[in-house]
């Protein structure tokens, strides 16, 4: 198949643009949800740990649900479903804006936001890939960086608009803001690709009236010149008919039986077809499941989906109750213009880009860099109970969002741990527990604040258990781990996704 001039260019940039914008405006507001929690803790008056469930569903639900939401790309497109996402983001604020309780904002908030960004996030990525080939790595590190892009630029916002239009206002304009998701939504059509000429699709009009009349094999039959509608009624009231014709009214007195018989062929055809398919879904599933128990034999997989699973429970929570750790330490709010969530953000762009490009030098195994950030992640999460200034913990904020640029680097690491032929299954599994420690870290954090009333045993928890997901990885990878897998090409490493790969076979 031959794809248009778009590709790696034209139309192509246009949808890095709106795709760009896509993740900035649906994941701005989730991922700088810290600023959010502590209104909502004053508003509501409840546990930190019930609370937390808001901003963790609202990052974690996309994840979870990526299959899913790839399924639904493939299915009815980008296009439709980006507008679709947008419509979620949208009126998932807006109901949050007139939430009763906390509850309510776990739904309107965290659940129905959460799908909305984790659909836009498929959409993009897929209709990225299908524009780009070989510079489609360069295409999704630009999109991919609208959202911590957002991130930075609603922290600040939010945090201004609430201080002039109260919480209501703030989640209202944040709400009409993220229906311009539909607008950049309106420009990702489709890939063009040659289109069938106007012969191949043509038709016959002599076959018309034999079809809706029921005849078999008529296309040589000599119809009356006065027409269709008149032969009929010539049929019907004249018993002198051609004999070559004999063959039509016989038909036609035994049309209700012939109907009847073809009800039931019908009948029995598509009682078949869902035999197979559930058949097929059954085998389908099996297959999952032999897939799914073949990887984790692998030591190495094994280790890297509890290292993800622990990372994601002990370093997400940051980002939500970093706010709240600045004002329960009697932090002034007025002596930092810049929200410490912000800072996360604008570090972890860097981080995404310095960690890429280390991991493209040739002698870099990017398992062991890997392991060296969630190490390091673990040591800085430890140290964030000692900080007492707002100085110290914006620096440990720029620590922890560089270190979370290593979301860069997983796709490599996976792609090397199971090979090609296997990256599609085994990422979406890993995206799947990733998405399940982002739903559950900031809760369970929350609830050691509620049971401590400090966040100090909450962050040695989750330093805890980053490390102990890195060094279970570097205990599980041998010494010469990359040159037994060294004849993966590096070409085939590229940033890629559950969504990406789909893309790619389509």
């Amino acid at each position: 198949m031959t794809y248009s001039k778009n590709i790696d260019g034209g139309w192509g940039w246009m949808i890095v643009a709106a795709s760009f914008m896509v993740h900035f405006l649906a994941y701005g507001s989730p991922l700088s949800v810290g600023v959010l929690y502590t209104e909502w803790l004053d508003a509501f008056g409840e546990g930190k740990g019930l609370t937390a469930w808001i901003g963790s569903l609202a990052n974690g639900v996309g994840l979870i649900a990526s299959p899913i939401c790839s399924v639904c790309v493939s299915t009815f497109g980008a296009r439709p479903v980006t507008v679709f996402s947008g419509v979620l983001v949208c009126g998932g604020m807006l109901l949050s804006a007139f939430a009763s309780s906390v509850q309510f904002l776990i739904l309107s908030y965290g659940i129905i936001v959460g799908l909305g960004a984790g659909l836009a996030y498929s959409a993009t990525v897929t209709i990225t890939c299908q524009y780009f080939d070989k510079r489609r790595g360069l295409a999704l590190g630009l999109v991919t960086t609208g959202s911590s892009v957002g991130l930075f630029i609603y922290a600040s916002l939010q945090k201004k608009l609430i201080e002039i239009y109260g919480l209501e206002g703030c989640l209202l304009i944040m709400s009409a803001i993220s229906l311009h998701i539909v607008a950049c939504g309106t420009v990702m059509r489709t890939v063009e690709t040659p289109s069938h000429t106007g012969k191949e699709m043509a038709t016959t009009d002599q076959y018309i009236p034999c079809s809706k009349k029921g005849t078999v094999n008529c296309e040589n039959e000599e119809l009356p010149e006065n027409g269709y509608g008149q032969d009929k009624v010539f049929v019907e009231h004249t018993n002198h008919f051609k004999d070559k014709h004999n063959a039509v009214v016989n038909k036609l007195d035994f049309q209700h039986s012939e109907e009847f018989d073809a009800f039931a062929t019908r009948t029995t055809k598509y009682t078949y077809f869902v035999k197979q398919t559930a058949k097929n879904n059954w085998v389908a599933c099996l297959n999952f499941i032999e897939i799914s128990l073949d990887l984790f034999k692998n030591k190495v997989f094994t280790a890297l989906f509890l290292a993800i699973l622990l990372f994601d429970v002990g370093s997400f929570p940051s980002q939500i109750v970093m706010e709240d750790l600045a004002r329960s330490c009697n932090i002034d709010e007025d002596s930092h213009s810049i929200p410490l969530v912000a800072i996360v953000g604008i570090t972890s762009s860097m981080g995404k880009f310095v960690l890429g490009v280390l991991a493209d030098v040739k002698w870099m195994n990017s398992l062991y860099l890997y392991t060296v950030t969630l190490i390091m992640m673990g040591a800085t999460l430890t140290a964030v109970p000692f900080a007492t200034s707002y100085v110290a913990l914006a620096v440990l904020c720029g620590i922890i969002g560089f270190l979370l640029g290593n979301w860069s680097i997983f796709p490599y690491v996976t792609t090397k741990t199971v090979g090609v032929e296997k990256l599609t299954h085994a990422y979406g599994i890993l995206m799947f527990f990733a998405g399940v420690g982002n739903a559950l870290g900031p809760p369970v954090i929350g609830w050691f604040f509620d049971w401590t009333q400090t966040y100090h045993a909450a962050f040695y928890f989750g330093g805890a258990c980053v490390l102990l997901g890195g060094f279970i990885l570097l205990l599980s990878s041998p010494p010469f781990w990359s040159k037994i897998l060294k004849t993966i090409p590096k070409s085939e490493l590229a940033f890629t996704s559950y969504a990406v790969k789909i893309s790619s076979e389509t």
